[in-house]
């Protein structure tokens, strides 16, 4: 009864996250972001480490991926078996990802379990056994996915799309890896991408639940005793590369899966939140964007479509997705082109540009909804450089934008003839 009358009080009235965050610096010098909430007894943590896959050899492409997959596989004396038994025993929950950018860890427990649960997720990430049953079983497992990925259209056109805009650069690898690098990683090589992703000097840590700031910076100092200062070199930042075009890779079946989309903007440019709120008119990926309104509403020449800024570490595009009939990828692309153009020439209305505040201002608060998604997005804000009071200002960041700043964005960051298509499928007229 006590949440759902919180969450009362946060979609009315104000509309704003009111989240009252506290910048913890624990005695070794880490930073972390901590909000207490005292009335359900347990915490969680969230720890993203900047690199992830980009900070591991060509050759040895998928090795971040494999070594993260097996942070809970056995760790110190405990083999797969008995870590994941003492984790139950401790009720806690232990979850150990990457991507292209990132490795991240997260992790629930009862605050009266929090140093036995420390000490036992300290072990996977400065001891982590890399056992060769283990490695050979979720390897297994990586090599299957990479073979079904390679019968997704969708994968393959996302792959194709970051080839052309990052060629030479990791941002055009698969994250995943390739079945030729999976297949050959050993335990050497994730020992080193171990030790390359894991490190004090690119983590990012986040907090919320039943802690105080002390005991916080206690617990992550314990929890950060061993492991190491530096990781592996950062690769350099890249721009976007790919020439306007069209590439088509062939794939049997009735529809086509179409990527397209051009350079973008970076996340911590001044003018993001704008292009974020501009993006979320023209094709955010819901009902009522302009792409849905004039490809499926209209037309009926797609399920879905959205387009998304993808702004990473080191580089960012501006891009977007939809399948459609073989028959009908020509009149996509075109209508696709006069929109760029359209909106570029044009810009949004008065009226557009009041409805997606209302949805967006009032839809923010609803992300704070529990321990884990708070934490997770402390990490998140510090990560993206956001500055500590972000959450309680951004909704009045966004409603003091002004059409004339929104239209002007939109000229800028919208260009129909730098676009990029990738085509999977069997397009009609199309060469």
């Amino acid at each position: 009864m006590k949440r759902l009358i919180t969450l009362f009080f946060l979609i009315a009235a104000p509309l704003r996250a009111e989240v009252d965050i506290t910048p913890v610096t624990s005695p070794s010098g880490l930073n972390a972001w901590l909000v207490e909430e005292r009335s359900i007894p347990f915490v969680s943590l969230e720890l993203i480490f900047a690199g992830g896959a980009t900070v591991e050899p060509d050759e040895q492409a998928g090795v971040v991926s494999l070594m993260t997959s097996l942070l809970d596989e056995g760790a110190g004396e405990l083999d797969a078996q008995a870590y994941a038994t003492r984790t139950e025993e401790l009720a806690a929950r232990l979850r150990f990802e990457s991507g292209r950018d990132t490795v991240t860890v997260s992790a629930r427990f009862l605050t009266e379990d929090a140093d036995a649960v420390i000490d036992h997720l300290r072990l996977a990430l400065t001891e982590p056994r890399f056992d060769e049953d283990a490695i050979a079983r979720v390897r297994g497992q990586m090599l299957a996915k990479l073979r079904r990925d390679a019968l997704d259209p969708n994968t393959l056109a996302s792959r194709a799309f970051a080839r052309a805009a990052f060629d030479g650069h990791p941002y055009a690898r698969e994250v995943d890896g390739t079945l030729e690098t999976v297949a050959a990683l050993d335990r050497d090589a994730l020992v080193n991408a171990h030790q390359g992703a894991i490190a004090r000097d690119r983590v990012y840590i986040g907090a919320a639940g039943d802690i105080d700031a002390e005991s916080l910076g206690e617990l992550i100092d314990r929890l950060f005793d061993s492991i190491p200062d530096e990781g592996a070199p950062m690769p350099e930042p890249v721009a976007f590369q790919a020439d306007a075009g069209l590439d088509i890779i062939p794939f049997d079946g009735p529809q086509s899966v179409v990527a397209f989309g051009h350079a973008g903007i970076a996340r911590d440019d001044p003018e993001f939140l704008t292009a974020f709120v501009v993006n979320e008119i023209f094709g955010g990926g819901r009902f009522g964007t302009r792409l849905m309104r004039t490809l499926r509403e209209e037309r009926g020449l797609t399920y879905g479509i959205g387009s998304f800024l993808s702004s990473g570490l080191l580089g960012h595009s501006y891009q977007g997705r939809l399948s459609t009939d073989n028959a009908n990828v020509e009149i996509v692309l075109d209508l696709l082109r006069e929109e760029w153009a359209k909106i570029a020439r044009d810009g949004v209305t008065e009226q557009e540009l009041e409805r997606i505040v209302t949805y967006l201002t009032g839809a923010y608060p609803l992300r704070f909804d529990g321990n884990s998604s708070i934490a997770s997005i402390m990490a998140s804000m510090q990560y993206q450089g956001f500055d500590v009071d972000y959450v309680n200002v951004r909704n009045d960041m966004i409603r003091a934008l002004t059409l004339d700043e929104v239209n002007d964005l939109a000229a800028r960051l919208f260009d129909p003839e730098a676009l990029v298509f990738v085509v999977v499928g069997q397009p009609v007229g199309l060469n």
